[in-house]
């Protein structure tokens, strides 16, 4: 490796643990505070506010890449699993179970982003665009299923929201599944069975 190879290789890798850093940053910041403020988020990174726009250009780059992290360390790759799947009802579980996982990775965190979305316009756009994709998803996969009721993917969307998980993970405090958001995984999946009509399939 050439010398300046190296120099770019050092500097490349600086640049991706500041805007690691930073992310983490707001990411704390959020679940603390149920804000986003950029000076907050630089000065909890330790990096000049100027270096934040540098990284992300905006506070929506910076909500994007915050979302991007949680996709990726909750596994949300692991969706494609699911629409690969031939067995129809296999797949919406599969959906149901990778959706659990997403939404458990920092349970805190993605409830104050939601519930700043309905505050703040810019959030509310990022997340928005989010469940849009979470709609689109779930379309795929009930177009699939066999008797299912026409309005089978608005269903399955609004039942694979955060808020569903949240709400039946409450519920399940105090048991022995505990307080763990991925414990709401087996009633979802239940009750997305049911209200998507695999009784009726399967008999």
């Amino acid at each position: 490796m050439s010398p300046r190879s190296y120099r770019m290789g050092q500097r490349q890798a600086e640049v991706d643990e500041t805007r690691a850093r930073i992310v983490a940053a707001a990411r704390v910041h959020l679940a603390e505070t149920g804000g986003l403020s950029l000076d907050a988020v630089a000065r909890r990174a330790d990096v000049a506010r100027a270096t934040v726009y540098y990284q992300f250009g905006s506070k929506t780059g910076l909500l994007e890449a915050v979302c991007d992290a949680l996709a990726d360390q909750g596994g949300m790759a692991r969706l494609a699993e699911a629409f690969g799947l031939a067995d129809p009802w296999a797949a919406v579980d599969r959906f149901v179970e990778v959706m659990g996982g997403f939404w458990a990775v920092d349970r805190v965190c993605t409830r104050r982003l939601r519930a700043l979305a309905a505050l703040d316009d810019e959030v509310g756009r990022v997340i928005a665009d989010r469940d849009a994709r979470r709609r689109e998803g779930a379309a795929v996969l009930a177009a699939r299923l066999p008797a299912a009721p026409p309005d089978a993917a608005g269903l399955l969307f609004v039942l694979t929201a955060f808020e569903t998980y949240d709400a039946l993970a409450a519920e399940l405090a105090g048991t022995a599944a505990g307080d763990d958001l991925t414990a709401a995984v087996p009633a979802v999946a239940r009750l997305v069975r049911a209200a998507l009509g695999a009784d009726q399939a399967e008999a």
